[in-house]
């Protein structure tokens, strides 16, 4: 889709997402590391559990699909090397802090004078603009100045984070898309823009329902676990159940929305001699999740959780999809890998690793297209692997190289 593009990615780990979903589209995106290599090499896991900067998994993840360069952009040689892929490019993406890139001369207003039409996308922790610009921020703190960790956790324990950084793939998500939104506009008018990315923002569109939940219904949403509030103001009702080897998700609903799947859910029951009067004589299709009482919510729940833990996942999921049941497991990471449903789509791919002497199997798509061609087609670069070939495009000889190598330029 974006094969005839290029795109300069200046990024660390809050924007990294962003390159590779370009690059994934098509795009030829060049990661610019410093001459030692970006710090985001030191994340681990690491391959073999060996902590090595040409080893991290985290890496891998993130820069597949990327050429890479090194270049150190406060020199003036580095100034100059960056202008001249500027010149030939029509993406830069950054992520340094607001201001930086206007006080090494690099800035939007500079480079769409060298380059008409580039476009420009910077992911800062709170935008361009505004009362917290100058903050610094771990994706921990965006986190909770979004308001997400107010909802994640026990009712009655300290908030938790989700297992891996989260608002850093929020922001770079949205900044693709404002990235390919001012693609499109240039298609139109042949003028580029700043496109500017607030990952507090774009995590905050993640609270989902809890804002329309105060407007609507005046219910304020807080940690509840494994639990649902807010059909209710005072009702918790269990979404994740314990089975036989982990956990699957069932949230219990009335209605025409949620009928089916408790009839059916029932009728399992029923069959296998684990269902009673009650259950059978609920009336799912006209049983009101915002009226229902904590002791009827509690009555059904245990005969469910008693069912769901005589079961496997596989058991379990297996028979939502016979019965139409909207009933899901809890995967972990090999359980994906191990997936019918995800094999079947040939959903994994290997990349050859030839510094590893192996092959590590990575998702092979975010999107299919009937047209265009979208993969995952090879790993991350290694530390400055591609310089000779990227400098070469822009005029710099062999020698040229060696000297700027020598000057700590590259």
């Amino acid at each position: 889709m974006l094969s005839d593009c290029r795109a300069l990615d200046l990024t660390d780990g809050k924007g990294f997402l962003c390159g590779k979903i370009l690059a994934d589209l098509g795009a030829d995106v060049i990661k610019i590391e410093r001459p030692e290599g970006d710090p985001s090499r030191k994340m681990g896991p690491f391959w073999g559990d060996i902590a090595d900067p040409e080893k991290s998994l985290y890496w891998f993840a993130y820069n597949s699909n990327k050429r890479g360069i090194t270049l150190n952009i406060e020199t003036t040689d580095g100034k100059e090397i960056f202008k001249k892929l500027v010149r030939v490019s029509d993406f830069v993406i950054e992520s340094f802090p607001p201001g930086y890139m206007e006080t090494l001369g690099l800035g939007y207003s500079t480079l769409s004078s060298i380059k008409d039409g580039i476009i420009f996308t910077s992911i800062t922790p709170f935008g361009q603009n505004g009362p917290y610009r100058g903050y610094q921020a771990s994706d921990l703190v965006v986190m909770g100045m979004a308001g997400m960790l107010y909802l994640t956790g026990d009712s009655d324990r300290p908030p938790v984070n989700v297992s891996i950084p989260q608002a850093c793939l929020h922001g770079g998500g949205d900044a693709a898309a404002g990235t390919l939104i001012a693609y499109y506009h240039r298609q139109r008018t042949g003028k580029g823009q700043h496109v500017d990315i607030s990952m507090q923002q774009s995590t905050a569109w993640f609270l989902a329902t809890t804002i329309p939940l105060w407007e609507l219904d005046g219910v304020i949403l807080g940690r509840a676990g494994t639990f649902r509030t807010g059909m209710s103001k005072n009702i918790l009702q269990r979404q994740v159940w314990p089975c036989k080897d982990g956990s699957v998700f069932f949230a219990m609903l009335g209605g025409l929305t949620g009928a089916k799947t408790a009839r059916q859910l029932v009728a399992w029951m029923d069959a296998e001699g684990m269902s009673n009067e009650y259950l059978q004589s609920i009336d799912w299709e006209n049983l009101d999740m915002a009226t229902v009482t904590q002791e009827e919510i509690d009555r059904i729940s245990n005969l469910i959780r008693e069912f769901f833990l005589v079961h496997t996942k596989k058991e379990i999921l297996d028979e939502a999809l016979r019965r139409s049941m909207s009933i899901c497991p809890l995967l972990g990471m090999q359980d994906l890998l191990n997936d019918a449903n995800l094999n079947a789509r040939n959903f994994w791919v290997e990349i050859e690793h030839p510094e590893l002497e192996t092959k590590i199997t990575y998702p092979r798509q975010f999107v299919r297209s009937s047209e265009n061609v979208t993969t995952t087609r090879f790993r991350a670069p290694l530390i400055g692997e591609h310089n000779e070939e990227v400098y070469r495009e822009i005029g710099l000889s062999r020698q040229d190289l060696v000297a700027l190598k020598q000057a700590g330029v590259i």
